[in-house]
């Protein structure tokens, strides 16, 4: 049975990098230093600060999943209102031909209408000629009542383009709005936890990042990822190349490939195996078939809290490969580690 030996975990230096790489990343103003108190501020306590740090890079990253949500939602949007715009400008030119044609046959009925038919085909030095053109006319009659019908039609499809535009121009300018709100939500979050995490000592810190490094490794150095047969030949080449990333920073919103997100990873790793899987940990929920944990194979997403803003690739032996939070890296972690709500095997 294969043993995996997890990569090692990033230490205080690690962390701070990988902390300074998110903020470079995100375009995170850096907070000043409030002005010092005329008496000294109790120092922080380590486990509240950590509480703290979880809990708002926990709430940075489900403001991501609505970010990359947004984005997603932006540029749909935008390829659909592109396409109405398109149809609505070629809609426009099938009028104004249709109206020039109309035009010349209204203007040849106003000629040909100057007398009575009768004393025209008396006068007329060729009645032969003028019973072909009086046909002619008849089908012109004709051919102006259908181009009037289709003038009407084309006109009603040309209106309800326009309001469909008009429409999906709302829509997206109310996603652009969620878009930068969404952005400004992550941007807080990490800025505050960098701001916690400034306020204590770097020995401090460097606790810290071990008592994240141990709850990973829930007290292991060693992962046992059994034998079990990958879902697929895809599911195999997706868990190659998500394993291949792990020591990959997080940063919020990338896909690769040399940064990632949570559902960037997923994203990535199954483009590289010819498969597209929505963007968001939400929409990858609904990417294929729900199996149990208990029949969770290798390759298989596994999506993690109620609201599913987490979700790591099943790797074997109760273990997932996924990119945590900010300030972490890509590595393996024991799939208890937080709550399962669902597994996926596209």
């Amino acid at each position: 049975m294969p043993v995996h030996r997890r990569p090692p975990l990033p230490g205080v230096q690690r962390l701070a990098r990988a902390l300074a790489l998110t903020a470079a990343a995100t375009g995170v103003i850096h907070l000043g230093v409030a002005p010092a108190a005329a008496t000294p501020a109790d120092p922080p306590d380590r486990a509240d600060v950590k509480a703290q740090v979880d809990q708002l890079y926990d709430e940075a990253e489900q403001a991501s999943e609505k970010y990359n949500a947004a984005q997603e939602q932006q540029k749909r949007l935008q390829r659909e209102a592109g396409i109405l715009l398109t149809q609505v400008a070629a809609g426009q030119d099938d009028l104004n031909r249709l109206r020039a044609d109309l035009g010349a046959v209204v203007a040849a009925q106003y000629r040909a209408q100057g007398l009575d038919p009768t004393l025209r085909l008396m006068l007329d030095n060729d009645p032969a000629s003028y019973l072909a053109g009086a046909r002619s006319l008849g089908q012109a009659t004709a051919r102006q009542n259908e181009t009037l019908r289709d003038l009407r039609e084309r006109q009603r499809r040309l209106d309800q383009r326009r309001q469909e535009t008009a429409a999906k121009l709302d829509e997206l300018e109310q996603v652009r709005h969620r878009l930068a709100a969404a952005k400004d939500e992550v941007r807080t979050r990490l800025a505050r936890a960098r701001q916690l995490l400034g306020d204590l000592t770097a020995a401090e810190r460097d606790r810290l990042a071990y008592d994240d490094d141990a709850r990973a490794a829930r007290g292991a150095d060693r992962f046992d990822l059994g034998n079990e047969p990958p879902a697929s030949d895809r599911a195999a080449a997706a868990l190659n190349a998500a394993v291949s990333k792990i020591g990959s920073s997080y940063v919020y919103g990338s896909t690769g490939p040399s940064t990632f997100d949570c559902s960037g990873l997923m994203y990535w790793a199954w483009r590289q195996a010819g498969v597209t899987l929505p963007r968001t940990s939400q929409g990858q929920a609904s990417a294929g078939r729900r199996v149990s944990l208990a029949e969770a194979r290798p390759g298989d997403l596994v999506i993690f809290f109620k609201d599913r803003h987490h979700v790591g690739m099943y790797a074997g032996g109760g273990v997932v490969v996924h990119a945590p939070h900010p300030g972490a890296r890509v590595r393996y972690e024991s799939v208890s580690a937080m709550p399962v709500n669902s597994v996926v095997r596209v």
